[in-house]
């Protein structure tokens, strides 16, 4: 199973835009899990991603893909961890 963050805050409207680009481009049978953090008052990750958010963060490689992006580099974020 994949395992990613999405970075964001309470409130901010492009971090709702966010989910659902990657909502909408995700097939439901891919062993995905998706974990919305908000980065306010957490120092380390509030400190490296404030500007940039949202992030979709993926832990085990530290990679990610900053705001703004759209459906296919999604899908190609996802394809990077799952072939590499």
């Amino acid at each position: 199973m994949i395992q990613l963050l999405l970075f964001g805050t309470s409130g901010c409207h492009l971090c709702e835009q966010a989910e659902q680009v990657i909502k909408e481009c995700l097939p439901d049978n891919l062993d995905l899990a998706i974990e919305t953090i908000d980065i306010s008052g957490q120092e380390q990750w509030e400190e490296q991603y404030s500007l940039r958010i949202p992030v979709l963060y993926h832990p085990e490689t530290k990679k990610d893909l900053g705001w703004p992006f759209n459906q296919w580099q999604v899908k190609e974020f996802i394809n990077e961890l799952t072939d590499g």
